[in-house]
């Protein structure tokens, strides 16, 4: 006996971590299965207006869920205030899973354009699934003499004040990335705002404006066309539709990947089991070909994974616009 208790060893605390970690985690998945979730129908919130990205995605998703929940899963726009209106009545909602938002990028840079929020972006939602994401890219009319991203920056900062870049208006991804590039970069390019993405890209081929930030799907044409150039993905990897254009990081450019995103949150304190068996669904979803079909005649890239990996998107995205903004003395339209 005393022989016995001399050759064991003691556990080691990470080991009896990860042993604790994953007792609870099967215990988790256990409960989960046995959930009884959904009761009654589900109402995803989009705050935006009909025919938009986080609308066109949810009216994909609603019906597949619904065939899997066996209740109804309906779309609900309620568009305002950048997509604040929905997401307030979410932050309000009961935390059981049966009201959720599915709501895009402006949900992470709307606190830094905002001085009152209705909501606390991270303390009133629990994340639940990043679904999609948008590669964006700097772009540039054709004539400009630049081929890379190097050769744009020294061409800028050759001629501080002399050249425009466009945007679909103040204080979108579109703008926020252009202006995250010139705080880092230290360039002096001014910003042009439009109304909406035709006018900002029509100018850029004109060369009204001679840059502009971009998904890779709203340019396409006109860089396959010859009249743009894509200098830079912001990406962390290639896009597969431009394949010979090197991502910001490979050219020596770190901390400026930015793309859009969409994803879905739940009021907070919904129970852990409930976001669990929603985001495995989705995940799911996110598997089968027709609705990567769709996500792609949108330009977006199926994202999915743990809650874990939206909530973390989100808590870096709020402080890293917060001095984006107030840098650029941005004001939203």
């Amino acid at each position: 006996m005393i022989a016995s208790l001399q050759l064991r060893r003691p556990v080691r605390p990470s080991l009896l971590a990860e042993i604790v970690a994953i007792a609870a985690l099967a215990a988790g998945s256990a409960f989960a299965q046995d959930l009884v979730y959904p009761t009654r129908n589900v109402q995803i919130i989009v705050p935006y207006t009909p025919g938009t990205g986080a609308d066109i995605l949810s009216r994909v998703m609603s019906p597949r869920l619904s065939d899997r929940w066996k209740v109804g899963v309906v779309t609900d726009n309620r568009p305002g205030a950048t997509g604040n209106i929905g997401a307030d009545f979410v932050a309000k909602a009961a935390p059981d899973g049966h009201v959720l938002l599915f709501t895009a990028t402006s949900f992470g840079t709307n606190p830094a354009l905002v001085p009152k929020m209705p909501f606390d972006p991270i303390k009133s939602f629990t994340p639940v699934a990043l679904v999609a994401t948008g590669a964006m890219a700097l772009v540039i009319n054709a004539q400009v003499p630049a081929k890379s991203m190097r050769e744009f920056i020294d061409l800028v900062k050759r001629q501080p004040g002399k050249l425009n870049y466009s945007s679909p208006g103040n204080g979108g991804p579109q703008h926020l990335a252009m202006e995250l590039l010139k705080l880092e970069l230290g360039m002096d390019i001014v910003h042009v705002p439009y109304k909406a993405s035709a006018g900002a890209i029509t100018d850029l081929v004109g060369g009204q404006v001679q840059a502009t930030v971009s998904s890779l799907q709203t340019t396409a044409p006109h860089v396959t066309g010859g009249k743009l150039r894509n200098l830079g993905v912001m990406s962390p990897e290639r896009a597969a539709a431009f394949p010979d254009v090197p991502t910001m990081r490979e050219q020596g450019l770190s901390n400026l990947e930015v793309d859009t995103w969409y994803g879905v949150f739940a009021p907070a304190g919904t129970p852990a089991a409930i976001v669990a068996k929603i985001n495995a669904e989705l995940n799911a979803l996110l598997k089968i070909p027709e609705v990567r079909e769709v996500l792609a005649k949108q330009g977006l890239d199926a994202a999915g994974g743990p809650p874990e990996r939206f909530a973390e998107r989100v808590r870096l995205e709020i402080p890293r616009w917060t001095k984006v903004v107030n840098a650029a003395g941005i004001k939203p339209d």
